[in-house]
C-alpha cells in the first residue's frame, strides 16, 4: 500500500493507493469494484490512456510523467468511455469522481509516492531476552 502526496502543495492526497504493474492487474484496473472510497486510488504503470468498458461508476484520472508531474486531469470519466491519450504520460492514478476538484489537484503539480507504514501493534508480544 502506498500514500500519495502532492509535493507542490505539501499535502496528502490519498492514504490507500494500490499499484497495478503486471499485465493482468493493469488490464483489470478497477473492474469488479462497486465504488472507491475518498482515500482510495489505483496507480496503473505504463499507461497513457484508460478505458471505462464494463465499469459501473465514473472516476477522475490523473495522468503523470516519469518525473511525477501532473500532465492532465480527466474529471468524471463515465462508464463506457475512453480517455484521451496523453503524450508523455508514464502512469495514471484513478480516484473517486469529484476528488480531483475536492483535493485541488492541478496540472503542473508534482506528486510523490510514499510507503504506508503499518499501524502500531496494540499489545506487542513480550520477547524474553535470555
Amino acid at each position: 500500500m502506498k500514500l500519495l502526496w502532492n509535493r507542490t502543495q505539501q499535502k496528502p492526497l490519498l492514504s490507500s493507493l494500490e499499484v497495478a504493474e503486471t499485465f493482468l492487474s493493469r488490464l483489470r484496473g478497477l473492474l469488479g469494484q462497486r465504488e472507491l472510497s475518498d482515500e482510495a486510488g489505483l496507480l496503473i504503470t505504463r499507461c497513457h490512456q484508460v478505458h471505462m468498458f464494463f465499469m459501473s461508476f465514473p472516476i477522475d484520472v490523473i495522468f503523470c510523467s516519469k518525473e511525477n508531474c501532473i500532465l492532465h486531469v480527466e474529471k468524471n470519466l463515465k462508464p463506457w468511455r475512453v480517455s484521451p491519450s496523453i503524450t508523455g504520460a508514464d502512469y495514471v492514478i484513478e480516484l473517486k469522481a469529484g476528488r480531483a476538484d475536492e483535493l485541488k489537484i492541478s496540472t503542473g503539480d508534482f506528486l510523490e509516492l510514499r510507503v504506508a507504514s503499518a499501524p502500531p501493534i496494540a499489545n506487542p508480544p513480550v520477547v524474553d531476552a535470555k
